[in-house]
């Protein structure tokens, strides 16, 4: 019998221009907001935000959202509001749900932490992103890195959902090749392993079978033309759909890869998640093929290849060269560019092996499978 849940942020907004709603709303919740946001002070500027900033360098850690806390504590803030690409608006989810809950990430971070229960509403929190990627803007987590543990992990609950989000294409418009690529690929990733999830459900499904398209067609036109508003458009639509098929149908191989990656080395999340794309997808098919090959997963990535390469008569297996055509196009580095080599393959595949990730991956996979992925990678 078919059973699934779906969860999204209570109000989302999207559009050309919509940046401009964003302060009456955050005056709606509350008085003394604290704005989280990386290198987007513009964006600040458009929204017509006031308030304490609390800048997010990089990638969010555990000891910048107990400092985020803080912050929050001190300027007796009431309302969260994250600009940016994802590492803010995960700071600004982490920092409005401990504000409410208790200052330390661990008490509550999954895998290296105690992974308690929030047990009350975080703050309000808005999310406005300035990328089209991770889709943070509508997910229930927050991925935080703990250099100590050299792992990533999420602190991950219903009330980190936004109170509102905003999606404005016109914020993309500044974000360079290199940024553009491994966002939109990140939104990709994300929207074929919500297709191929063993937990996909009819409502995720709809949202990627709108999401995979948009992204055939305009990744590319972004990556070349920034200053292109219909396919940065496309691009801002796709990642808000591949969150909203995520938070609800899971993810697979590549996500259960780019956690210990992550953790381990400085390697941009987007960019770890499109250079293996290609190898988890062609092992994957591969592993259906050889030991599930009436698999209705099987079926789903020849209906992905189909739409992704604009042929109806493609098979699965012709999906791999395309995506590995389209890093090519968009300059996407190898693993090895980030210092990951042969001797890193086995603890890396270990690591993948137990991420939450990998329990949406279409088919279990081997040690020799996942270790394939990653050295194809390299």
């Amino acid at each position: 019998m078919m059973r699934f849940e779906f969860a999204t942020a209570a109000r989302i907004v999207f559009g050309a221009g919509t940046v401009s709603e964003v302060a009456s709303a955050a005056r709606a919740l509350g008085s003394r907001p604290l704005l989280v946001t990386g290198s987007d002070r513009h964006a600040l500027a458009r929204a017509g935000l006031e308030g304490a900033v609390f800048p997010v360098a990089g990638e969010p850690t555990v000891e910048l959202v107990r400092d985020g806390v803080r912050a929050a504590l001190e300027s007796e803030a009431d309302v969260i509001v994250a600009v940016g690409g994802g590492s803010a608006i995960d700071a600004g989810k982490a920092i409005a749900g401990l504000l409410r809950n208790g200052p330390e990430p661990l008490d509550y971070l999954e895998v290296v932490g105690r992974g308690q229960a929030l047990a009350n509403p975080a703050a309000p929190f808005i999310a406005v992103p300035t990328t089209a990627g991770t889709g943070a803007e509508v997910t229930r987590n927050a991925v935080l890195a703990s250099p100590e543990h050299r792992v990533k992990a999420s602190l991950r609950s219903p009330y980190l959902l936004p109170r509102f989000a905003v999606v404005d294409p016109e914020l993309t418009l500044s974000l360079p090749p290199g940024i553009t690529a491994s966002t939109g690929l990140d939104a990709l990733t994300q929207l074929l392993e919500a297709w191929v999830s063993v937990r996909a459900n009819p409502m995720t499904d709809g949202f990627c079978q709108e999401g995979l398209p948009l992204v055939a067609r305009s990744v590319r036109r972004a990556f070349r033309d920034g200053s292109d508003l219909a396919a940065r458009t496309d691009m801002s639509l796709a990642a808000l759909l591949s969150g909203l098929a995520l938070a609800n149908a899971g993810l697979g191989a590549v996500h259960g890869f780019a956690a210990p990656i992550g953790g381990m080395f400085d390697a941009p999340h987007g960019a770890v998640c499109a250079a293996l794309l290609p190898h988890a997808t062609a092992v994957n098919i591969a592993a259906l093929r050889a030991r599930d090959p009436g698999s209705e997963r099987l079926q789903r990535y020849q209906a992905a290849a189909r739409t992704l390469i604009g042929n109806a008569g493609a098979f699965a297996e012709e999906l791999p060269a395309w995506l590995n055509a389209l890093c090519r196009d968009l300059a996407i580095p190898s693993l090895a560019g980030y210092g990951i080599g042969e001797a890193h393959v086995a603890d890396l595949a270990a690591q993948a092996s137990r991420s939450s990730s990998m329990k949406g991956n279409p088919i279990a996979l081997t040690g020799p499978e996942l270790r394939e992925i990653l050295a194809r990678s390299l």
